[in-house]
């Protein structure tokens, strides 16, 4: 697999296919990347795990959080790697220790391991690096396009929004995961 460009119908097959995402290095801190991930990707229906040894036990946007990949109790289709590129390496080893084992291993934006990629191709997992599901769902779903991004992805067809669509964006919403975000709570200005 050539790791530098990806086709567009193999990153859009994953996310097709893949159900539970553990997000390895999720956050709770709601101005980190991993925490935007996580939250929008549990909106567009996938079942995300955050893992994440200091908050293992707690409760991450409705999802329990657990220490180690080993630790969750379901199957996992996806581990999305928000941890340094260093650490990939023994995030696959601990992914291949599962059973089932997980059909995709996804690095993020600006991970690259190539020694983790070979290990995890050579023991039949797909592998993709330095992208953000986040991003590809919005690219090859066309949700982005909506905000004026190119998307590179030619159609006819007006794109079928999730919810109330672009809206959901706004600071005063209710997430589909329950409650008001930490942002609108505190863009909230009290009645006079």
């Amino acid at each position: 697999m050539n790791h530098d460009d990806y086709p567009d119908p193999y990153i859009r097959g994953i996310l097709n296919t893949v159900k539970t995402i553990a997000m390895v290095g999720a956050s709770e801190k709601d101005n980190r990347p991993s925490y935007f991930a996580l939250k929008y990707l549990l909106e567009r229906g996938y079942r995300m795990i955050p893992v994440n040894p200091g908050l293992a036990g707690q409760d991450l946007l409705g999802r329990k959080a657990y220490a180690k990949l080993s630790d969750v109790p379901e199957p996992i289709d996806m581990v999305d790697i928000f941890r340094a590129s260093r650490y990939a390496v023994e995030i696959v080893e601990e992914a291949l220790a599962l059973t089932p084992r997980p059909q995709v291993i996804w690095m993020q934006l600006s991970i690259r391991n190539d020694e983790a990629a070979k290990l995890a191709e050579a023991n039949g997992l797909k592998v993709v690096m330095n992208r953000c599901p986040k991003i590809e769902y919005g690219r090859l779903s066309s949700e982005i396009a909506w905000m004026g991004v190119n998307t590179r992805t030619l159609t006819a067809k007006k794109a079928q929004l999730f919810g109330r669509g672009i809206q959901r964006m706004a600071l005063n919403r209710v997430t589909l995961a329950g409650g008001a975000t930490d942002a609108a709570v505190r863009a909230e200005k009290p009645d006079r």
